[in-house]
């Protein structure tokens, strides 16, 4: 049995699971933790937050029809994480949140585990891996 035939008919679920455990994550981070999301912070919880009300639904209603708006919300937050994600390692950021008149600064590292992964890190993981799960929803057979 391919992976694709195993996750196609749980593809709705795991895309639903992944988006609750990075809202409720950044909801830990920002309300209970302490640290002060940034504009990139903002944008990429701009594209995750959504995603539990309507996969939620779609898993619910098992309505396939969803995984465009998915892709596309997750796509989006990827690149956003990305981008976040250089602006954290790479020591000469491009766009200074601070310049903006935001109180957190964009390449603050709140989090830093086995030397790469940071939260912006933790971001594209969880969208990657919704853009798989709709991949596999969109697959046809």
């Amino acid at each position: 049995m391919s992976l694709l035939h195993w996750l196609k008919p749980r593809a709705l679920m795991l895309g639903f699971v992944v988006a609750l455990i990075a809202t409720t994550g950044s909801l830990f981070y920002s309300e209970i933790a302490g640290y002060a999301p940034c504009m990139l912070c903002w944008y990429q919880r701009i594209m995750m937050y959504p995603q539990v009300l309507l996969l939620g639904m779609a898993q619910a209603k098992k309505d396939a029809g969803i995984a465009a708006y998915g892709l596309v919300l997750s796509t989006v937050g990827l690149v956003i994480a990305g981008f976040h994600y250089i602006e954290q390692v790479t020591y000469n950021p491009l766009l200074p949140c601070s310049d903006l008149g935001y109180a957190a600064s964009c390449t603050d590292r709140f989090f830093l585990n086995f030397g790469y992964i940071t939260i912006p890190m933790m971001a594209m993981t969880a969208f990657g891996l919704i853009i798989l799960a709709m991949l596999s929803v969109k697959k046809k057979g």
